[in-house]
């Protein structure tokens, strides 16, 4: 990243590929379309440039980036809601929301996460998904270490008992 900050650019494109994966995971979390996602990652690789001076040295990057990543999926969820508003106002219907599957075999881990409140399915991507620890995660939402204990928490006990629930019916 120091290297990038100078004006590297094969330092910036090696940036680019080696967090582009975990960026692209974190971002098909909140959406089940793949453009949708493959566009947030574009956005984010534009705010990792604009932003790369904001970096402080010798800090921690993964915070930094997931940080980010945040704000873009939060502009990327504003844009698609002002959207689909303007678009109900025009007439045009929206879009079903997409069934829950029937196979019964293994649960919808992305039906799963939708049933979370946005804090918590945003605390259990950073740290189960994107594999962050409690306080890159931390640094990432921009909250203390024991929020984020207690949004994974309740996160955790609101899975158990649709787990729970599922196998039962």
């Amino acid at each position: 990243m120091e290297a990038y900050q100078n004006g590297d650019r094969d330092a910036a494109n090696r940036l680019i590929e080696t967090v582009s994966p975990a960026l692209h995971r974190f971002f098909a979390v909140y959406t089940s379309d793949r453009r949708h996602a493959d566009d947030l990652l574009q956005d984010v690789s534009l705010r990792i440039h604009k932003a790369r001076h904001t970096y402080r040295p010798g800090e921690p990057m993964l915070p930094w980036l997931y940080a980010i990543a945040r704000h873009v999926r939060i502009d990327g969820y504003r844009r698609r809601e002002f959207e689909r508003r303007e678009a109900a106002l025009e007439g045009v219907a929206e879009p079903a929301a997409p069934a829950r599957p029937n196979d019964r075999s293994a649960p919808d881990l992305d039906y799963l996460l939708a049933s979370l409140p946005e804090s918590q399915r945003e605390v259990i991507s950073l740290l189960k998904i994107s594999g962050l620890s409690l306080e890159e995660t931390a640094r990432a939402t921009r909250s203390s270490v024991g929020s984020v204990k207690q949004k994974a928490h309740r996160a955790y006990e609101k899975l158990r008992s649709l787990l729970t629930a599922e196998v039962a019916s």
